[in-house]
């Protein structure tokens, strides 16, 4: 009898415990088909918020056409003549270095970079049975998006009922995917969004191979897709692409539309007839480089790098010289109009894993287990002697500015390179604070040290940042090169 009870109370567990199951997989089921109905509304509702913005957009299109006159590039802010390395004294060498606090005149702040551009709302995939992909070529990287032969379009004429109707056509789900592809590429690539608005027309002239004004208009559409702020303009029965910038762009003409700068990506004509047309939520693309560019490797030649100070401070280093060709097509420019922001920028990018794998263990192995002060001494010291000094002028024609890489790569460098370079190095290899020092004609740093160190220094808020000059050759830590203005020397803060 207790046997026969305790099958039964088992069975009835057993059945209890289907009929759970059952309840179970009903009640997800039905959670399934209520987020799949939810999900699906909510990407109709979005993707007709997005229709209908474009939709208004290609309609303003039509009327909002008007000529406007460029404007002369702001110039380069001009400096006093550079200030050439100096030897420290042979007879200094052995002499004590003594606290010597610096005035200076100015902080400029760190600019926090800020998110990029999104799309105005969520635009939906649309899954098809087999995805055809177009391959194109971005610096050296090969990179692919879901475009086929029936998306290409034709432009009959630059009118503006040409390109109204043409945007309308764009606007359709055919092209969903092709912009998450884009947006995808940026976010796996790191693209900032230079780079990001270089590739996209790289993209649309290899797409419209020959065909100029398609190729322009794919890219405006892409670019303003994304989240981008632009205008398209015509001239002669040509367009043309203005982007807007967060940043001033040093030497290159503008146009002011709704009083805000706006940027030719291929032009340079002085007069255009420009679509005022403006899209929602659409924000300037901003010239910081906050990653590293994730381009397909093409490593640069060798080159030996060693301190003479120090020779066991040495390195063979290599770079990308698909990163070099990008950044070579970088354009300086300054923040909220303040010119001390430009060699933050360049400062403030990371330097390539490539760069990093040739030279950081090498320097790795040789600060490792020192003090702050003979570590900081050593790639003081390297920088100093390891690389040519040159003029900009005589080298480029014009001053220009290197990222951390570019320094690795050319021949030649001066005193913004090398504190640039210098700013990276004890930033990343010792993890210590770093700010750069401008004096009229010259660049240099200063590194705030946990451990007692004494020199010429800057007082920031209460910290000690002593000063670094990698072009004083020879100078140790705590030596400020001759004839340096400090009352009129701006600090600017790094990341």
């Amino acid at each position: 009898m207790q046997k026969t009870v305790y099958i039964l109370s088992i069975c009835a567990l057993i059945s209890c415990e289907v009929k759970a199951q059952s309840n179970f997989e009903e009640f997800k089921k039905k959670t399934e088909s209520e987020y799949s109905s939810f999900k699906k509304a909510k990407e109709k509702e979005f993707e007709d918020f997005r229709n209908k913005i474009n939709e208004e957009y290609a309609a303003f299109m039509k009327k909002a056409w008007k000529e406007f006159d460029a404007i002369k590039g702001v110039p380069m802010p001009k400096d006093d003549k550079p200030v050439p390395p100096v030897i420290y004294p042979e007879e200094d060498k052995n002499k004590p270095i003594k606290d010597n606090p610096k005035p200076f005149e100015e902080i400029i702040p760190i600019v926090k970079p800020v998110p990029q551009p999104e799309p105005i709302a969520p635009i939906e995939d649309t899954p098809k049975p087999v995805d055809v992909y177009f391959s194109f070529n971005f610096f050296g990287t090969d990179l692919k998006v879901r475009l086929e032969e029936k998306h290409r379009f034709s432009l009959r004429s630059c009118s503006e009922n040409d390109i109204a109707k043409t945007w309308t056509i764009l606007s359709g789900e055919r092209y969903n995917n092709v912009i998450n592809d884009c947006l995808s590429i940026r976010n796996q690539n790191r693209l900032c969004d230079w780079a990001y608005l270089l590739m996209l027309r790289n993209l649309s002239k290899a797409f419209f191979k020959g065909c100029d004004n398609e190729a322009t208009l794919f890219t405006a559409f892409l670019y303003c897709q994304s989240g981008y702020k632009m205008r398209l303009a015509n001239a002669d029965n040509k367009l043309y692409l203005l982007y807007a910038s967060e940043h001033i762009i040093y030497k290159k003409s503008f146009w002011i539309v709704d009083d805000e700068k706006f940027y030719p990506l291929d032009c340079d004509l002085k007069q255009l007839y420009i679509c005022q047309a403006s899209y929602p939520k659409e924000r300037p693309l901003s010239l910081q480089v906050n990653t590293e560019q994730k381009l397909a490797a093409n490593t640069s030649p060798e080159r030996d790098l060693q301190s003479k100070r120090f020779p066991e401070v040495k390195a063979t280093v290599h770079t990308n010289r698909n990163l070099i060709r990008f950044f070579d097509t970088y354009p300086t420019s300054m923040i909220n109009e303040d010119f001390g922001t430009r060699w933050a920028m360049y400062a403030n990018t990371p330097l390539s894993q490539e760069a990093k794998s040739s030279l950081y263990p090498a320097l790795k192995s040789v600060v490792t287990g020192k003090s702050q002060i003979d570590a900081v001494n050593r790639l003081l010291n390297f920088v100093q002697t390891a690389f040519v000094y040159e003029y900009d002028d005589k080298v480029w024609g014009y001053d220009r500015a290197f990222f951390a890489d570019e320094t690795l790569f050319y021949p030649y460098c001066d005193c913004e390179d090398r504190s640039i370079l210098f700013s990276r190095l004890v930033r990343d290899l010792l993890g210590l604070k770093v700010v750069l020092i401008y004096y009229p004609g010259h660049l240099a740093t200063a590194v705030h040290f946990s451990e007692n160190v004494t020199g010429d220094y800057v007082a920031i808020n209460g910290t000690r940042y002593v000063i670094c000059d990698p072009t004083f050759i020879g100078a140790p830590v705590g030596r400020t090169m001759p004839d340096m203005d400090n009352a009129t020397a701006k600090v600017i803060l790094l990341e």
